[in-house]
């Protein structure tokens, strides 16, 4: 009886600590990137952000970046992990394999997440409306504003909502961190290509990380809500898949 007692009490303050965890990491990406986009907005990183772009470029010719050809290709292939088509592509084959399980609910959250996440950043590049780096030629198409990176915030958003909801999938710690681990790194990847061919400063795609995963945060809290009030939905995460 006691030892039941302590475990719930244990599990209880488990949930608690990871809780106020997620809550203090929401408050610190949102303070952060009202900070930064201040100091966007007045011009004081602007400095910055050229010299770093500059930096990666031949001090002969700034339309061709340092490094051997095969980091340029590379970049490429990585960049397009952020895109439009490929996100589409992820987001779609994971909400077909949930409709297939029937995890509908698991399903609208995705959605949800990656939905809100573009509509999101579309609001806050207009809102800022901050030009695309000019002082090196670009090495990819670009078709919208500056602040934030779209491809680092929405690469941020997806695959961090997915690695979570994968991670709910196993109990052992280490495939947990395994998981967002591997999400985080694809992001960072992701992000830094595009300042490596020279369509984002260094801040836009501080500023796309930072927004994308308060955004990953507020879908995770939403669903840790909805799944406390909602039997169903309880039932649903713990039901292994078929």
């Amino acid at each position: 009886m006691w030892r039941g007692l302590r475990e719930r009490l244990s599990n209880r303050n488990v949930v608690v600590t990871r809780l106020y965890g997620m809550l203090l990491l929401l408050a610190v990406c949102c303070l952060g990137f009202i900070a930064l986009s201040d100091e966007v907005t007045e011009g004081e990183t602007q400095d910055f952000d050229e010299r770093v772009l500059r930096a990666l470029r031949s001090p002969d010719d700034p339309a061709l970046p340092r490094g051997p050809r095969w980091l340029r290709i590379t970049a490429e292939d990585v960049t397009a992990l952020g895109g439009a088509p490929v996100l589409v592509l992820v987001t779609l084959a994971v909400c077909g394999f949930l409709l297939l399980a029937r995890r509908y609910r698991t399903l609208l959250l995705v959605l949800a997440a990656t939905v809100g996440g573009t509509v999101l950043n579309g609001l806050l590049k207009h809102f800022f409306s901050r030009p695309r780096p000019s002082v090196v030629p670009h090495l990819a198409e670009v078709m919208t504003t500056s602040f934030p990176s779209g491809h680092a915030m929405l690469s941020a958003t997806v695959y961090l909502t997915l690695g979570g909801l994968l991670a709910q999938l196993t109990e052992h710690p280490r495939l947990k961190v395994y998981l967002l681990t591997v999400s985080l790194l694809v992001s960072c990847l992701v992000g830094l290509s595009r300042v490596y061919l020279g369509v984002h400063y260094p801040t836009d795609v501080l500023g796309g990380w930072v927004a994308g995963l308060a955004w990953a945060l507020v879908t995770a809290l939403g669903a840790r809500a909805l799944r406390r009030r909602s039997p169903a939905l309880q039932a649903e995460a713990r039901r292994p898949v078929d």
